[in-house]
């Protein structure tokens, strides 16, 4: 095992595709001499060279556009975003073409697209930096939306994306790069599709992904101080989802929260309350509660910014009240 940051799990993963796969490159704003906004691609211009690694001008719907064109005659781009915020720019190459082209030309085509992107609030970005539309983009059939909360699953997720045909949109929480966690040495990879129970639990099951994860571990060490045992399901992947995992958890604990740092309204969350609703509300002794940020624009100032955002007290209380503890 060695112990590294999500940052360098990351640079792992994009330096083992661009060694093993001639046809991979990397494009984005600011990516190589600059190193890219978050220090991601530090290095990788003057070790793979301009071919490989381009830096592209100030126009998100062109630079994923070409991405989309590379990909369908047998190229493998990833292409960063300097926020997810900016996937709005795009969202007709991403929406209507890049999910599209392979089934409206009855299997022809194929994208094997990768748009990398931070995403979430926390960091005094403000309103137009600071947005979570992996949630929106989750909705669109023919994507493929992942995002991780340790070092271990970004590599792992990686390894994978990079071999799917279809494109797939990697959801890179901005306030964890620095998260510090054990990576296998052995070769691994995380299917896409399948959550990760991060702790085992038998009195409630917490479901989050990315920022939420460790503001769920923090409750859980809480709600320990009142006898409560949670059990802690990371989503890891938004589209396909694996309500499985949940299902099974929930007919073990019979309670549910579930967490998400984007808004409230709409997110991911809604729709596995329905789909809860549909396969294992029996099993519940209560109500599914649901946790999620204010609904609002995000703030600049800290202060409010910290009070939009759902924290480790909003997730006891809102479970408190619904099950009466």
């Amino acid at each position: 095992m060695t112990l590294m940051t999500i940052r360098q799990s990351i640079q792992k993963g994009l330096r083992e595709a661009l060694n093993n796969d001639p046809s991979v490159f990397l494009m984005g704003e600011d990516i190589g001499e600059y190193g890219g906004a978050y220090a991601i691609t530090s290095g990788f211009l003057e070790e793979f060279g301009s071919d490989r690694i381009k830096d592209t001008p100030i126009s998100e719907a062109t630079f994923i556009g070409a991405g989309i064109g590379a990909a369908t005659v047998g190229l493998k781009p990833i292409v960063e975003l300097m926020s997810m915020s900016f996937s709005l720019v795009a969202f007709d190459q991403i929406v209507n073409m890049a999910a599209n082209l392979r089934y409206m030309s009855g299997g022809q085509i194929s994208v094997p697209l990768i748009i990398r992107a931070p995403t979430g609030a926390g960091m005094q970005l403000g309103a137009t930096h600071s947005q979570s539309f992996e949630t929106w983009l989750s909705e669109v059939p023919g994507l493929k939306v992942i995002t991780f909360s340790s070092p271990s699953d970004a590599l792992g997720l990686l390894r994978s994306a990079v071999k799917d045909s279809n494109p797939i949109i990697i959801a890179e929480p901005a306030g964890l790069y620095g998260v510090r966690g054990d990576v296998s040495d052995e070769y691994y990879e995380i299917p896409i599709g399948s959550a990760s129970v991060v702790k085992e639990g038998n009195d409630v099951t917490l479901v989050s992904y990315g920022h939420g994860i460790p503001i769920l571990l923090d409750t859980r060490e809480e709600l320990i101080k009142i006898n409560i045992d949670a059990e802690i399901i990371d989503l890891r992947t938004l589209n396909p989802l694996d309500m499985v995992s949940i299902d099974k958890s929930i007919k073990k604990t019979g309670r549910v929260v579930l967490l998400d740092t984007s808004r409230k309204l709409g997110g991911i969350m809604p729709e596995i309350v329905s789909r809860i609703q549909e396969n294992s509300v029996d099993f519940l002794d209560g109500p599914i509660v649901s946790v999620g940020s204010e609904n609002t624009p995000w703030p600049y100032n800290k202060n409010l910014e910290n009070y939009s955002l759902p924290n480790v007290d909003n997730v006891i209380e809102s479970f408190r009240e619904a099950y009466k503890i």
